[in-house]
């Protein structure tokens, strides 16, 4: 017998990873160089967050650096408004993100939209964010991590897990099983094996922009593949000039941050903040 409040799987789902799926990019790396624009970031989150890009890099991802990152950035956004982060991510995707969505990605989404398909971005990136990121872009919703917020603030402790890995693929079934989405009939995409659980939940899984590790887990379980980047890379090529940028910028930003700790040494005036004065909503945007 099947209960009376439970829902027939008859609805249809595109999920989508967002970072070099959607976005070219981590959205949330640009999102972060427009908090520290706006003041947000101390010296020693650049150093840190500088750190962490390197170990990436040079090692590749590991549990202990996921855990690491995760801890940090929750201890960073401590206290924070939650309409501030909100309206600070609509101005940097007006000014970012909104160039970098790959053109390919968003005819795929398009598609499944008329189709009458709903379309959700999964994301280890703040729900905020992935919200916001998916409103613009014109799809259903979002999962993503969830910051606690209480009076509106940040607590700097999650709600539930880290939405990474695994979890993405447990995300996605209990939305399913909320929205009566048959998941064998539905699709999903992504560009790393990080998204792989994820993408053996549906029926029509298809790797995006596929890093190297991907693309040999694609090729062995036969599963779609589509490139939207306009350049191919070698793996050591996208590695080095992706190592370089990273240290470039955290060198330039390391650089401004020594100057204006200086600046308020000596009493000299620091640099207004871009977000001084501005009023923001009372609580953050939602779909």
């Amino acid at each position: 017998m099947t209960p009376a409040d439970a829902r027939p799987a008859t609805r249809v789902a595109a999920f989508f990873d967002v970072d070099n799926t959607v976005i070219r990019g981590a959205s949330s790396f640009h999102i972060a160089r427009g908090l520290w624009q706006r003041d947000y970031f101390r010296l020693r989150d650049i150093i840190k967050l500088g750190y962490e890009q390197a170990t990436y890099v040079l090692f590749g991802e590991s549990k202990d650096q996921m855990d690491r990152v995760r801890e940090h950035g929750l201890g960073i956004i401590n206290g924070w408004s939650v309409a501030e982060m909100t309206a600070v991510a609509e101005e940097v995707y007006d000014e970012l993100l909104a160039s970098r969505v790959y053109p390919g990605t968003k005819a795929i989404i398009d598609e499944h939209l008329e189709r009458g398909h709903e379309v959700w971005f999964v994301t280890a990136s703040p729900a905020e964010i992935g919200r916001l990121i998916a409103r613009r872009v014109g799809a259903t919703g979002a999962l993503g991590t969830i910051g606690e917020h209480v009076d509106g603030h940040y607590t700097g402790r999650l709600v539930g897990e880290f939405l990474h890995g695994p979890h993405k693929a447990d995300a996605v079934r209990e939305l399913a099983a909320e929205r009566g989405i048959a998941l064998e009939d539905s699709y999903a995409y992504g560009d790393s094996v990080n998204d792989a659980s994820m993408l053996e939940t549906v029926g029509h899984p298809c790797a995006i922009n596929p890093d190297p590790r991907m693309r040999r887990l694609a090729t062995q379980r036969g599963w779609t593949m589509r490139e939207f980047r306009k350049r191919r890379k070698s793996g050591r090529r996208g590695i080095v000039k992706s190592s370089v940028t990273g240290a470039a910028w955290i060198t330039i930003q390391v650089t401004r941050g020594v100057k204006g700790a200086c600046r308020g040494i000596v009493g000299l005036p620091r640099r207004a903040s871009s977000a001084a004065g501005r009023t923001h909503s009372d609580e953050a945007r939602e779909l």
